[in-house]
């Protein structure tokens, strides 16, 4: 099941959500560093942690899934938003300098053709930033957020499918240690949860946040795209029928 793109904004306006938002984009931004200059992709619904590189980069762009609908961003100004299969991305190779993926990863039919697209998409020596709930995290546990849905990550899963599709993990963070509970004294202690929760490891962490650089050669080889039609036997060659 995939958060339509309503529930993602009314949870971003929550109180909840505002303080997950600034806890997860502390950790993105550390990853992405200075994009100045640099043609940048959100993927899923990752507009909440784009708004910084709008002056620096050379372009933004938010690509959201056809499954979640997409909404207007950013308020002002032109829109940047498409509204696309990530599978089959409207983006010429080598054309992107970074990927920042939040509430994709997890929502994705097939994670090993999505990979294949990035390294597609991605110019040499392009970087992913990945934001996945963690698979024993809290917030994994609870469909109250938007983490609560689809397929969570171990930190060695998603390492072996960067790896496999000739990303390397060069950082990785953790994040949300609070519990995803709609709570004040919770929410008001959410920076002692971050303190604490490192403490003792990604253990109880909600999200994981890894940063992966891409080789200069494909592991995999992508599949054609042919090969998605004649999937499906309503679209397989059929042969000529004689007349009687």
């Amino acid at each position: 099941m995939t958060p339509d793109v309503e529930s993602l904004i009314a949870f971003y306006k929550s109180p909840l959500g505002r303080l997950s938002r600034e806890l997860i984009r502390t950790q993105v931004s550390a990853l992405a560093g200075d994009v100045t200059g640099q043609r940048l992709l959100g993927l899923g619904f990752a507009t909440p942690y784009l708004r910084g590189a709008l002056k620096g980069a050379e372009r933004v762009l938010a690509f959201m899934p056809a499954r979640q609908g997409a909404s207007s961003w950013p308020r002002e100004g032109p829109s940047h938003t498409v509204l696309c299969d990530p599978l089959e991305m409207p983006l010429t190779d080598a054309s992107m300098d970074m990927v920042i993926l939040v509430h994709a990863f997890e929502h994705v039919a097939d994670a090993e053709e999505l990979m294949r697209e990035l390294w597609r998409i991605c110019a040499p020596n392009a970087h992913l930033i990945i934001v996945v709930p963690r698979r024993r995290g809290l917030w994994a546990g609870f469909d109250t957020n938007p983490f609560g849905y689809g397929e969570p990550y171990s930190r060695a899963q998603m390492d072996r499918l960067l790896r496999d599709h000739s990303f390397t993990p060069v950082a990785w963070r953790d994040c949300l240690f609070l519990p995803p509970i709609h709570s004040g004294p919770v929410l008001r202690a959410a920076r002692a949860f971050e303190r604490i929760g490192r403490v003792f490891g990604p253990t109880f962490a909600g999200a994981m946040c890894v940063k992966a650089k891409k080789e200069q050669f494909p592991a995999v080889v992508r599949r054609k795209r042919v090969e998605k039609a004649l999937a499906s036997p309503e679209l397989s060659p059929q042969t000529a029928r004689l007349g009687s």
